[in-house]
């Protein structure tokens, strides 16, 4: 069994374009349902805003594997100068049940994350050429500075700026300097927000807070779930989920737009549908478009296993017995 850590990871280093293939070939193998997925429990207790999650699954296909991700998610550690998040990934063998990898570190779920929100912006863009993009991103976290280095390695020179608000004071030094002289920090989510072709939300609100029309015909990745009013469900014309059961719950905008209008699983669409069908015409050019990833644990054994492989063809980490 090979154990990676955080630096094993980043020694591997982060390739965009083939963490987003790897993420399409998970919706095109589960796409032929040749994977296993149950609805993830949360563990609370105490202060009910943390949080830890059990994320077991199963994928077939190129993967061949069954795993789980353990994750917790203590928004109060930020405050102790403590990371919010941690977790391990263990993965099995599918054939034989094996353990064959443990992977202790939540960087890995940073990069699903990230990758998840860059196989929905790939399949944007093929039917949205513009150049000269304005992006919004709130939250500047360790998934928000994900997001930056996904952004600007899938759309390159297509980025005109990234407008980037925080609550918090951030450190500009951890913007790579090859993007900053593209970075714009502002002092209000709406600017941020507002004229934005694609926007991105990485923050740990409990509370939703955007309220403003859209640009028209822009993408919104609404990764933390919890940021956009209700009522703002009148503004999307496609609303694309991962799961239903999922995101219908917990509080999410998603439930919210569920229980306040009305919205129901059959007025959305999932990622292994857009994927099948090569995008369709949902994300053609002149709709705005929001997505609602809950986090698939099938994507985290997809990515685990790209990494474990990736490891073992290099050499890194350390074999235990």
């Amino acid at each position: 069994m090979l154990y990676l850590n955080e630096q094993d990871v980043l020694q591997i280093g982060i390739e965009w374009p083939a963490v987003v293939s790897v993420i399409r070939n998970a919706c095109q193998t589960m796409d032929t349902e040749d994977f296993a997925q149950p609805v993830k429990p949360y563990l609370r207790y105490r202060n009910k805003k943390n949080r830890i999650i059990a994320m077991p699954a199963f994928l077939g296909g190129n993967t061949e594997l069954a795993g789980i991700k353990w994750i917790a998610s203590f928004p109060g550690n930020i405050e102790k100068g403590i990371k919010r998040a941690h977790s391990v990934t263990i993965l099995n063998d599918a054939a034989t049940g094996v353990p064959v990898g443990i992977i202790n570190t939540p960087i890995i779920s940073g990069i699903r994350t990230a990758g998840v929100s860059g196989l929905m912006i790939d399949l944007w863009a093929r039917y949205n050429d513009k150049t000269g993009l304005k992006i919004g991103l709130t939250g500047l976290g360790p998934i928000g500075r994900l997001h930056i280095d996904m952004l600007f390695h899938l759309l390159g020179d297509r980025i005109e700026t990234v407008r980037v608000y925080d609550i918090r004071s951030y450190d500009k030094e951890t913007i790579a300097p090859e993007w900053s002289d593209r970075i714009e920090f502002c002092t209000s989510w709406e600017a941020a927000f507002l004229d934005a072709d694609i926007f991105v939300t990485c923050t740990v609100s409990d509370k939703p807070y955007i309220n403003k029309p859209p640009r028209k015909g822009s993408l919104h990745l609404n990764v933390s779930l919890r940021d956009y009013e209700a009522s703002w469900v009148t503004h999307a014309d496609v609303i694309i989920v991962d799961d239903w059961e999922e995101v219908c719950r917990e509080k999410t905008d998603i439930e919210m737009m569920h229980l306040e209008y009305g919205l129901q699983k059959e007025q959305v669409y999932n990622i292994v549908q857009v994927v099948a069908d090569d995008g369709m015409e949902t994300l053609s050019q002149g709709k705005t478009v929001m997505f609602n990833p809950m986090g698939m644990s099938v994507f985290d054994i997809a990515v685990g296993g790209y990494f474990l492989d990736r490891a073992e063809r290099t050499a890194v980490g350390v074999a235990l017995k």
